[in-house]
């Protein structure tokens, strides 16, 4: 792996990351297209670059973030709970068994986008403030429903979204609240993964996480204006139709 390597992926992850497609099923497709291989340090390299997506939800919502900080975080920890505790019991299985499994992610994008279709019905303009309007209740149950995304393919903005929605929550609030609830999670998991096999990397290594996380960060900066800007006028059925696409796709490339 070279840094031009490290430069295309994180692209791919900043396009990505807060659209409902799976940013680690198109960040395994992308290195299989570049013919990586599929050892530890990039299977680790694709999730430590989601951190650096993720750190341009801080960036854009820090006032949001800080006003009202008490409760907002009360919120974020009680749906991030669930990811936590199931992350870590299943943390070596997925890694060792799912990632780079082609169809378990072509069904979940499948499947997922069937999912994304049925629950994406009405209309909605509304801009409420995420963070007020939703309760602890639903805060927990978007966890739930986020925990799903552990398995490549799933998708973590598609799982907290859907699940909002199942709820009654407006597409901007639950985009939002997808946002904001990416932060502990990635950091929990990016901090997990590395305190497991950091070990092992070079100053080379760590050069490649740098360029990959930085272009992340400033890709994710115009992939997450776009996106709130998409659904204000726009309802998902683009993307399940993009998701059930790509996941045939897959199919047919595997027994081509």
């Amino acid at each position: 792996m070279n840094f031009l390597h490290s430069i295309i992926l994180g692209i791919v992850e900043g396009v990505t990351e807060f659209l409902p497609i799976s940013s680690t099923a198109h960040l395994d497709l992308a290195r299989q297209l570049l013919g990586l291989g599929s050892g530890d340090f990039i299977k680790t390299f694709e999730v430590a670059i989601q951190l650096g997506a993720i750190m341009s939800v801080v960036v854009l919502y820090w006032q949001r973030l800080t006003t009202g900080f008490t409760d907002n975080l009360k919120k974020l920890l009680i749906a991030f709970v669930p990811t936590g505790i199931l992350g870590l019991i299943f943390y070596q299985i997925i890694k060792t068994y799912l990632f780079g499994n082609n169809l378990i992610m072509a069904l979940a994008l499948i499947l997922g986008g069937l999912a994304i279709w049925l629950l994406d019905r009405a209309p909605d303009q509304k801009q409420e403030d995420s963070l007020k309007i939703i309760t602890y209740r639903q805060a927990f149950v978007i966890g739930l429903c986020q925990s799903l995304a552990m398995i490549p393919g799933v998708s973590r903005s598609a799982a907290t979204i859907m699940g909002g929605l199942s709820l009654g929550i407006s597409r901007t609030a639950i985009v939002e609240f997808s946002f904001l609830l990416a932060i502990p999670t990635m950091l929990a998991a990016t901090g997990l993964d590395l305190f497991k096999t950091a070990g092992a990397f070079s100053g080379h290594d760590f050069g490649l996480l740098a360029v990959g996380f930085l272009t992340s960060f400033v890709v994710a900066l115009g992939a997450i204006k776009f996106f709130l800007s998409y659904i204000q006028k726009h309802d998902f059925k683009l993307f399940a139709i993009y998701r059930v696409v790509v996941g045939l796709l897959i199919i047919w490339l595997m027994f081509e």
